[in-house]
């Protein structure tokens, strides 16, 4: 993980938080170092940016390579759900995928 990048993803995200790009790619950013600040960010946009689609695969994948079978099971779901209320095909059948990959494990 850079500091440099790091640091200029903070100030993005502190300057618009609102933006949900600005906390994906903390949380993904943060995935490599700080797994504690990756999940929060992950938090933050399930709960304020959840029709935010491309926050379910890389969520779920996060919650699943930490154990955590039922909330990546929920969070895919919930992505499936969403890329079919948007009419994403493609963003539905990855999600079913690693989904199908999951239940079947």
């Amino acid at each position: 993980m850079s500091n440099e990048r790091l640091k200029q993803l903070r100030e993005f995200y502190e300057q618009d938080p609102s933006d949900p790009f600005n906390a994906y790619a903390l949380a993904l950013e943060y995935q490599k170092a700080d797994v504690q600040k990756a999940a929060e960010f992950f938090e933050i946009l399930l709960m304020n940016h959840a029709d935010y689609l491309p926050t379910y695969y890389h969520a779920a994948k996060f919650f699943q390579d930490r154990g955590d079978k039922d909330r990546a099971i929920k969070t895919y779901e919930t992505g499936i759900a969403l890329a079919r209320r948007l009419g994403d095909q493609k963003a539905q059948r990855e999600l079913k995928s690693a989904y199908d990959e999951l239940i079947f494990e």
